[in-house]
């Protein structure tokens, strides 16, 4: 038999099952009913513990995973808030795993998304031959989660349209999901202990399809901000970045100095506001930590594959036009007069050189 095909990225319980399979061992505290963790072992898989050799997943407010953690032991659901690129989806991925010892029952939001993919469907081939029954139920990620005793994430609610996300109001409220083709017992599923939701929604998408009051009342709401501090930022770029190469085939690790000179621009073009205090245009592009990694991937597989060597401050003005021109082209002529305007005085070879770079830019 051929060796499996390696994933791109598993998912949280895979890549932390060692740290996971040593906090259940060293486990002795009450859990909530039907969870994998209790919650100090819990909050120690998400913001690390060196004496149990465990890794610091999420960079934030600790006190943030402290009411996360409480929220999911309740009977309200989690929603996690935030700007785009802050990790929020990672923060979902991190609680389900450390909750159920499972992340994967995922729902996508989106135009698209309808009640089927939510709850459940049938098998048609076997709907016609035999009628409605357990046999051609087919259970989504909130039917299972319910069954199961798990956590369900539910990515983007606000992008699906509002009779969708109205199908979480029974299930959050009651705990129970009605199937009304079929009779008797089955015809109700009853959530077992364990089963909660974690949604997600961007800031930069409210009022695309804004929840009912309903719905809200049934969750806890966090937000999730930005990191605040340039040298966790940084490293946060550094190691991400780091483990993206090294999965890509690249050997040689990105330039410091080029790191900081992306995370200082993604920076200075989020906030509007230069590191000595001088003000100016800000991009409507998203200019996340998440797209900082994004772009630091794409300037270390530039530099490696093109020439065998680290990318450079070249490399980040050709990459940093794709994320700038994104959303809005108006983006491209303020990257262009960031390039022009706010880099000559500073000091630093890569500096230079960005400047240097600038007519890399399209248009």
């Amino acid at each position: 038999m051929s060796a499996p095909t390696p994933m791109q990225r598993p998912p949280a319980e895979v890549r932390y099952a060692d740290e996971l399979a040593r906090l259940r061992e060293r486990d002795t505290a009450a859990r909530p009913p039907g969870w994998a963790l209790s919650v100090q072992a819990a909050r120690a898989f998400i913001v690390g513990d060196a004496k149990a050799k465990v890794s610091r997943k999420f960079v934030g407010d600790p006190s943030l995973i402290d009411r996360a953690l409480i929220s999911l032991a309740t009977s309200r659901g989690l929603m996690l808030v935030g700007e785009p690129g802050t990790a929020k989806s990672l923060l979902s991925e991190l609680l389900a795993a450390a909750v159920s010892g499972e992340s994967t029952l995922t729902i996508q939001g989106g135009a698209a998304t309808t009640e089927d993919q939510i709850r459940y469907s049938w098998n048609y081939a076997l709907l016609v031959a035999d009628g409605p029954s357990t046999r051609s139920l087919v259970p989504a990620p909130l039917l299972r989660g319910m069954a199961e005793g798990r956590t369900v994430r539910f990515e983007e609610i606000t992008r699906c349209p509002l009779e969708v996300q109205d199908t979480l109001l029974s299930p959050l409220s009651d705990r129970v999901l009605a199937i009304p083709e079929l009779t008797g017992r089955d015809a109700m599923v009853f959530a077992r202990d364990g089963f909660n939701i974690i949604a997600t929604a961007n800031t930069r998408d409210r009022g695309v399809n804004d929840m009912s009051s309903a719905l809200k009342r049934r969750f806890n709401f966090e937000t999730v901000f930005p990191i605040a501090d340039f040298d966790t930022e940084l490293s946060l770029v550094e190691a991400e970045a780091s483990a993206l190469l090294r999965r890509s085939g690249v050997t040689a690790a990105p330039r410091r100095d080029v790191l900081e000179v992306l995370v200082t621009t993604f920076r200075e073009l989020r906030t509007g506001e230069t590191a000595r205090g001088d003000s100016m245009d800000r991009l409507s592009a998203v200019m996340s930590t998440a797209e900082a990694v994004s772009v630091a991937h794409a300037v270390g597989l530039r530099g490696w594959f093109l020439r065998g060597e680290p990318g450079t401050a070249e490399d980040l003005v050709t990459c940093l036009a794709g994320t700038a021109a994104k959303d809005n082209q108006e983006d491209l002529a303020k990257l262009r007069r960031y390039l022009e305007q706010q880099v000559t005085w500073r000091s630093g070879r890569q500096w230079r050189a960005l400047h240097a770079a600038r007519h890399l830019l399209p248009g």
